[in-house]
Protein backbone atom coordinates (compact mmCIF):
# COMPACT_ATOMS: atom_id res chain seq x y z
CA UNK A 1 0.00 0.00 0.00
CA UNK A 2 2.94 2.19 0.76
CA UNK A 3 4.71 1.60 -1.94
CA UNK A 4 1.32 2.21 -4.31
CA UNK A 5 0.98 5.74 -2.60
CA UNK A 6 4.81 6.61 -3.39
CA UNK A 7 4.16 5.66 -7.13
CA UNK A 8 0.91 7.50 -7.17
CA UNK A 9 2.76 10.90 -5.75
CA UNK A 10 5.31 10.37 -8.16
CA UNK A 11 3.08 10.14 -11.45
CA UNK A 12 1.40 13.19 -9.84
CA UNK A 13 4.52 15.11 -9.16
CA UNK A 14 5.31 14.03 -12.90
CA UNK A 15 2.56 15.22 -13.90
CA UNK A 16 3.37 18.33 -12.59
CA UNK A 17 6.83 19.00 -13.73
CA UNK A 18 4.83 18.17 -17.74
CA UNK A 19 2.33 20.56 -17.30
CA UNK A 20 4.63 23.31 -15.70
CA UNK A 21 7.00 22.83 -19.25
CA UNK A 22 4.30 22.72 -21.87
CA UNK A 23 2.92 25.97 -20.00
CA UNK A 24 6.56 27.33 -20.23
CA UNK A 25 6.78 26.02 -23.47
CA UNK A 26 3.69 28.48 -24.74
CA UNK A 27 4.92 31.13 -23.01
CA UNK A 28 8.27 31.13 -24.29
CA UNK A 29 10.16 32.80 -27.57
CA UNK A 30 11.48 29.43 -29.09
CA UNK A 31 15.28 31.31 -30.26
CA UNK A 32 15.82 33.21 -27.44
CA UNK A 33 14.06 32.17 -24.37
CA UNK A 34 12.23 35.51 -23.42
CA UNK A 35 8.75 35.33 -23.20
CA UNK A 36 6.51 35.73 -26.34
CA UNK A 37 3.70 37.76 -27.80
CA UNK A 38 1.24 35.49 -26.07
CA UNK A 39 2.86 36.15 -22.52
CA UNK A 40 3.59 39.97 -23.33
CA UNK A 41 -0.04 40.75 -24.02
CA UNK A 42 -0.94 38.14 -20.68
CA UNK A 43 1.51 39.56 -18.75
CA UNK A 44 1.28 43.47 -19.41
CA UNK A 45 -2.88 43.23 -18.99
CA UNK A 46 -2.27 41.95 -15.31
CA UNK A 47 0.41 44.76 -14.64
CA UNK A 48 -2.13 47.46 -16.05
CA UNK A 49 -4.93 45.92 -13.98
CA UNK A 50 -2.59 46.13 -10.92
CA UNK A 51 -1.90 49.87 -11.51
CA UNK A 52 -5.70 50.42 -12.13
CA UNK A 53 -6.55 48.74 -8.80
CA UNK A 54 -3.42 50.10 -6.67
CA UNK A 55 -1.81 53.20 -7.79
CA UNK A 56 1.70 51.66 -8.53
CA UNK A 57 2.82 52.44 -12.10
CA UNK A 58 3.68 49.72 -14.87
CA UNK A 59 6.53 51.11 -16.93
CA UNK A 60 6.68 49.56 -20.85
CA UNK A 61 10.12 49.76 -22.72
CA UNK A 62 9.69 48.73 -26.83
CA UNK A 63 13.02 47.99 -28.47
CA UNK A 64 13.72 47.81 -32.21
CA UNK A 65 17.40 46.46 -33.28
CA UNK A 66 18.67 49.49 -35.46
CA UNK A 67 19.98 48.30 -38.93
CA UNK A 68 19.21 44.66 -38.27
CA UNK A 69 18.14 43.95 -41.85
CA UNK A 70 21.85 44.39 -42.57
CA UNK A 71 23.60 42.11 -40.61
CA UNK A 72 21.51 39.61 -42.08
CA UNK A 73 22.02 40.68 -45.76
CA UNK A 74 25.77 40.47 -44.74
CA UNK A 75 26.15 37.15 -43.01
CA UNK A 76 22.97 35.22 -43.44
CA UNK A 77 20.06 34.48 -41.05
CA UNK A 78 22.29 31.98 -38.58
CA UNK A 79 24.33 34.68 -37.87
CA UNK A 80 21.61 37.19 -37.45
CA UNK A 81 19.21 34.79 -35.25
CA UNK A 82 22.86 35.21 -32.89
CA UNK A 83 22.78 38.49 -32.54
CA UNK A 84 19.31 38.18 -31.42
CA UNK A 85 19.97 35.83 -28.93
CA UNK A 86 22.99 38.09 -28.08
CA UNK A 87 20.61 40.97 -26.87
CA UNK A 88 18.13 38.54 -25.12
CA UNK A 89 21.25 37.96 -22.74
CA UNK A 90 21.86 41.87 -22.53
CA UNK A 91 18.36 42.66 -22.00
CA UNK A 92 18.82 39.95 -19.09
CA UNK A 93 21.75 41.39 -17.83
CA UNK A 94 20.17 44.82 -17.42
CA UNK A 95 16.65 44.12 -16.00
CA UNK A 96 15.31 43.32 -12.85
CA UNK A 97 14.03 39.88 -11.28
CA UNK A 98 10.38 41.20 -11.40
CA UNK A 99 10.59 42.64 -14.86
CA UNK A 100 9.48 40.53 -17.93
CA UNK A 101 11.68 40.54 -21.15
CA UNK A 102 9.54 39.67 -24.26
CA UNK A 103 10.15 39.05 -27.86
CA UNK A 104 7.27 40.26 -29.72
CA UNK A 105 8.18 40.49 -32.96
CA UNK A 106 11.65 39.68 -35.52
CA UNK A 107 13.89 42.14 -34.38
CA UNK A 108 11.15 43.69 -31.41
CA UNK A 109 12.07 43.65 -27.92
CA UNK A 110 10.31 45.10 -24.84
CA UNK A 111 10.22 44.85 -20.92
CA UNK A 112 7.54 45.27 -18.82
CA UNK A 113 8.44 47.03 -15.47
CA UNK A 114 5.36 46.58 -12.66
CA UNK A 115 5.75 49.32 -10.06
CA UNK A 116 8.18 51.26 -12.19
CA UNK A 117 7.92 55.19 -12.71
CA UNK A 118 8.83 57.31 -16.03
CA UNK A 119 12.30 58.39 -14.52
CA UNK A 120 13.10 54.74 -13.33
CA UNK A 121 12.24 53.68 -16.58
CA UNK A 122 14.51 55.49 -18.66
CA UNK A 123 17.25 54.93 -16.16
CA UNK A 124 17.06 51.16 -16.90
CA UNK A 125 16.81 51.96 -20.71
CA UNK A 126 19.89 54.25 -20.23
CA UNK A 127 21.80 51.47 -18.47
CA UNK A 128 20.67 48.82 -21.26
CA UNK A 129 21.64 51.11 -23.63
CA UNK A 130 25.29 51.26 -22.42
CA UNK A 131 25.56 47.82 -22.02
CA UNK A 132 24.73 47.09 -26.02
CA UNK A 133 27.67 49.66 -26.23
CA UNK A 134 30.16 47.90 -24.27
CA UNK A 135 28.79 44.50 -25.83
CA UNK A 136 29.25 43.96 -29.42
CA UNK A 137 28.09 40.37 -30.84
CA UNK A 138 31.37 38.65 -32.13
CA UNK A 139 31.98 35.16 -33.12
CA UNK A 140 35.10 34.43 -35.35
CA UNK A 141 36.21 36.99 -37.48
CA UNK A 142 32.85 38.87 -37.17
CA UNK A 143 32.14 41.87 -35.06
CA UNK A 144 28.78 43.59 -34.94
CA UNK A 145 28.13 46.53 -32.84
CA UNK A 146 24.55 46.33 -32.73
CA UNK A 147 21.99 49.29 -31.80
CA UNK A 148 18.74 49.75 -30.59
CA UNK A 149 16.35 52.32 -30.52
CA UNK A 150 13.73 52.60 -27.73
CA UNK A 151 10.52 54.09 -26.55
CA UNK A 152 9.62 54.31 -22.91
CA UNK A 153 6.27 55.13 -21.62
CA UNK A 154 4.61 54.71 -17.88
CA UNK A 155 1.03 53.81 -17.68
CA UNK A 156 -0.81 55.63 -14.29
CA UNK A 157 -3.88 55.12 -12.56
CA UNK A 158 -5.02 58.06 -13.62
CA UNK A 159 -4.76 57.52 -17.06
CA UNK A 160 -6.94 54.01 -16.47
CA UNK A 161 -9.54 55.64 -19.65
CA UNK A 162 -6.75 54.40 -21.77
CA UNK A 163 -6.87 50.74 -22.85
CA UNK A 164 -4.29 48.10 -23.39
CA UNK A 165 -3.80 48.97 -26.96
CA UNK A 166 -3.81 52.33 -26.69
CA UNK A 167 -1.28 52.36 -24.43
CA UNK A 168 1.17 50.30 -26.57
CA UNK A 169 0.20 52.45 -29.67
CA UNK A 170 1.22 55.74 -27.85
CA UNK A 171 4.59 53.90 -26.51
CA UNK A 172 5.12 52.60 -30.19
CA UNK A 173 4.91 55.94 -31.16
CA UNK A 174 7.67 56.70 -29.44
CA UNK A 175 9.66 54.20 -30.49
CA UNK A 176 9.18 55.04 -34.15
CA UNK A 177 9.71 58.80 -33.00
CA UNK A 178 13.30 57.56 -32.10
CA UNK A 179 13.84 55.39 -35.01
CA UNK A 180 12.89 58.14 -37.58
CA UNK A 181 14.86 60.96 -36.03
CA UNK A 182 18.00 59.02 -35.48
CA UNK A 183 18.49 55.61 -34.75
CA UNK A 184 20.13 54.70 -31.02
CA UNK A 185 17.91 56.95 -29.30
CA UNK A 186 15.64 56.57 -26.19
CA UNK A 187 12.46 58.63 -26.35
CA UNK A 188 9.59 59.38 -23.74
CA UNK A 189 7.35 61.41 -22.79
CA UNK A 190 8.91 64.48 -21.07
CA UNK A 191 11.52 64.52 -24.29
CA UNK A 192 8.31 63.99 -26.32
CA UNK A 193 7.33 67.10 -24.68
CA UNK A 194 10.28 69.20 -25.58
CA UNK A 195 9.72 68.14 -29.29
CA UNK A 196 13.04 66.01 -28.86
CA UNK A 197 14.67 62.98 -27.43
CA UNK A 198 17.22 63.26 -24.94
CA UNK A 199 19.90 60.27 -25.25
CA UNK A 200 22.54 61.01 -28.31
CA UNK A 201 22.34 58.43 -30.94
CA UNK A 202 25.44 55.81 -31.35
CA UNK A 203 25.38 54.75 -34.62
CA UNK A 204 25.68 51.08 -35.51
CA UNK A 205 28.71 49.62 -36.88
CA UNK A 206 29.21 46.28 -39.05
CA UNK A 207 33.04 45.00 -40.07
Amino acid sequence: MVSGIAEESSDVELLRRQVEYLRALVHTDELTGLSNLRHFNETLGLELERTRRTAQPTCLVLMDLDHFKEVNDAYGHEIGNSVLCHFAELIRRAIRRLDTPCRYGGDEFAIILPGTGLEQGIALAERLRSLIQRSPFEMGSIRVQIGASMGVGVYEAEADALGEREFIEGVDRLLYQSKRKEPGRICHPAASTANRCNMAAVAPQIR
